[in-house]
């Protein structure tokens, strides 16, 4: 269902794929940014990127659920950080490979941008998946 591709040319990745092939005709899901808020619409971990990292990607879980999908499918994610700093970036990523994420491994892109929509929100995670067939779910 999803084929996911190390370019030989390219220096290998550590914890990502260059590219996902997904075949004509596979159900996907464009899932919007997944956000450090919880239920009542409050940041969780203010000034605290690795907190929020874990309430995104619990956010992204309860997304790729509401859609019959997991994790381990998702193709693609951009990974959006508000830092300059190299080591904060690697503190979010580090969070993203522990989540399940990485066990593809997906294809990413990992930013550092000057701010995000909520106050206070330090990272958000767009997510592209496939969403298995029944019977064939994780």
């Amino acid at each position: 269902m999803i084929q996911r591709v190390t370019a030989t040319g390219l220096l290998p990745p550590p914890t990502y794929s260059h590219a996902s092939v997904v075949e004509a005709g596979t159900k996907l899901a464009f899932l919007a940014g997944a956000v450090p808020l919880d239920e009542k619409g409050d940041i969780v971990g203010p000034g605290d990127p690795v907190r929020q990292a874990e309430r995104v990607i619990a956010n992204l879980r309860e997304q790729l659920h509401a859609v019959g999908s997991a994790l381990e499918h998702v193709v693609a994610t951009d990974v959006y950080v508000v830092s300059s700093e190299p080591s904060v970036l690697s503190a979010v990523w580090e969070v993203v490979e522990s989540s399940g994420l990485s066990k593809g491994p997906h294809s990413s892109t990992l930013l550092g941008v000057a701010c995000l929509g909520y106050t206070g929100q330090l990272v958000e995670i767009t997510a592209t998946a496939v969403v298995p067939e029944e019977g064939t779910r994780g």
